[in-house]
């Protein structure tokens, strides 16, 4: 006889059907698991075989084997400790099959029988419908997270000795919290950081609002203290909130990364992560030992990456960004698997235009500017879309009662020009940034591609950056409401652009009018 339990393993975003199987004996007394690595599954027996003891359950002299499959598929963590327990449970005759059937169990076991939460119950949880599983039994501080898949039904259970007591149908199982499961009930947290607190700067906040609508890419580059900073991290607030399904894919990344948070909840609200710049790319692109562990590009996913002093990341950091950037994934491969995570992100750079900062003082030659500059090599600067000049503030700025325009007004601007656009599109096309070139080029008038290719004849725009360029100049004539884009909105977009040039040449002016839309 071996008792069969049900149960999840995640690898990366990836929740598999796992099964424990335990089979008791005569022999010599041991606790062996096989099928599983790692350090806190290592140390598995010694927690089941403890906590087991804690519900009357002991096994002197008997030897216990536990056997988790498939044998070949990675399985790391303490998750399976109560699905081990139960199995056993199983195989001593203490619970009947029929209890087991259709239930799947995820948990962590201390040595007094309580039940922990474990990572990626989420995705875990969402998978289960698939299996023919009907009950999922976790730890409570994890039913509030199993409830949002809406799938199977969630039996919270504070102690091993609950579990046995549901299980043999001496007491009923406990609901789990009321709503969790409804996505309707996402919520936005109280409103950030608001555009009404940054002072003039006329040129970023336009460039701001124009990436928001079309989910571009985006470079501040400015001295210290104009309010690079200040413009990114008000980025999220003027974004689209997100769909129901975005929503429960940013959950399940942070579930699997343990970070879900109290009380869960799904959140609205697109998510901002801005690393440090002395961060490893193991940190940013995802990480560990076995399986790697999602990154803070993952976890930016459907929301806004920050990359503060842009110049001063490792060269070698930021140039892993082009592929992400253009594929939306990041698949990072470890001794146990490789795993592919969610990477569609808003990128947002701020950089000082020189070593010193730059600014009225800046004394720098320009030999030293350019090759400040060139840290940002030339194929990642042309994934970038905007690169508006953000001045220093005047006195004038700092010194004016006005405040500058709310984030809901720019909000407003911005959800309907992404209606435009999901109505052109369709549902599968998010935002104009992800938009086949193809299909943006049929609403552009020929004049305005004339002007645009006479920029990639003499050198300033690669074939990349001209569909790049096409894309903001459609968000900028959705901001304006014009069906077609005209020869404006295109000299408005490359002149976005003038900033990301690599070193000075007479071919980024050779559109001629653009450089003067530069300082609209």
């Amino acid at each position: 006889m071996v008792g069969r339990v049900r149960t999840m393993a995640v690898v990366g975003l990836q929740a598999v059907a796992v099964t424990v199987e335990a089979h008791v004996a005569g022999g010599l007394p041991g606790f062996s698991v096989i099928g599983s690595w790692g350090p806190a599954a290592g140390q598995a027996a010694d927690r089941v075989r403890t906590a087991l003891a804690t519900v009357g359950v002991a096994m002197p002299g008997r030897k216990v084997l536990i056997s988790l499959a498939p044998a070949d598929l990675p399985k790391a963590g303490a998750r399976f400790d109560l699905a081990m327990a139960a199995a056993i449970l199983l195989e001593l005759g203490v619970v009947e099959q029929a209890a087991l059937d259709g239930v799947a169990l995820l948990g962590e076991l201390a040595l007094d029988g309580e039940v922990r939460p474990v990572p990626g119950v989420l995705p875990s949880a969402a998978a289960l419908s698939a299996t023919g599983v009907h009950r999922l039994a976790v730890a409570d501080a994890n039913a509030a997270e199993a409830a949002l898949a809406g799938g199977p039904e969630v039996v919270p259970v504070r102690h091993l000795a609950e579990l046995l007591a549901v299980l043999r149908k001496e007491q009923a199982p406990r609901p789990a919290p009321a709503g969790d499961n409804d996505v309707a009930a996402a919520t936005v947290p109280a409103a950030g950081p608001d555009l009404a607190d940054v002072r003039g700067q006329a040129e970023a906040r336009r460039a701001l609002e124009v990436a928001a609508a079309g989910g571009h890419h985006l470079l501040l580059l400015g001295p210290p203290g104009c309010g690079k900073s200040m413009l990114a991290r008000r980025l999220p607030g003027i974004l689209p909130p997100l769909t129901d399904d975005q929503a429960l894919e940013v959950a399940g990344v942070r579930s699997v990364a343990g970070l879900l948070g109290d009380p869960v909840r799904l959140e609205r609200r697109p998510p901002l992560c801005s690393p440090h710049h002395t961060m490893s790319a193991a940190a940013l692109f995802g990480g560990g030992t076995g399986v790697a562990r999602p990154g803070q590009l993952s976890l930016a996913h459907h929301g806004v990456l920050f990359l503060d002093e842009l110049f001063e990341w490792p060269r070698g950091v930021i140039e892993a960004l082009r592929q992400p950037l253009e594929d939306g994934v990041i698949c990072v491969a470890r001794s146990r698997a490789t795993v592919t995570y969610p990477a569609r992100v808003q990128l947002v750079c701020a950089a000082n235009p020189c070593p010193c900062g730059g600014g009225d003082r800046c004394s720098c030659s320009d030999d030293a500017v350019w090759a400040y500059r060139s840290r940002l090599s030339g194929p990642l600067a042309d994934r970038l879309d905007l690169a508006p000049a953000v001045e220093p503030l005047s006195a004038g700025d700092l010194l004016s009662a006005q405040a500058g325009e709310s984030s809901a007004a720019v909000a407003a601007r911005v959800a309907s020009a992404r209606a435009v656009a999901r109505d052109r599109w369709g549902q599968a096309v998010t935002c104009n940034a992800v938009a086949p070139a193809r299909l943006v080029r049929q609403s552009v008038r020929p004049a305005a591609l004339r002007t645009l290719a006479n920029a990639v004849e003499a050198g300033a725009l690669t074939g990349r950056g001209y569909d790049r360029a096409l894309r903001v100049a459609r968000t900028c004539a959705d901001l304006e409401g014009s069906q077609m884009v005209g020869t404006d909105h295109v000299l408005e977009a490359y002149a976005h652009r003038l900033g990301l040039r690599q070193q000075p040449t007479a071919a980024a002016s050779a559109v001629g009018p653009a450089v003067a839309v530069a300082q609209w």
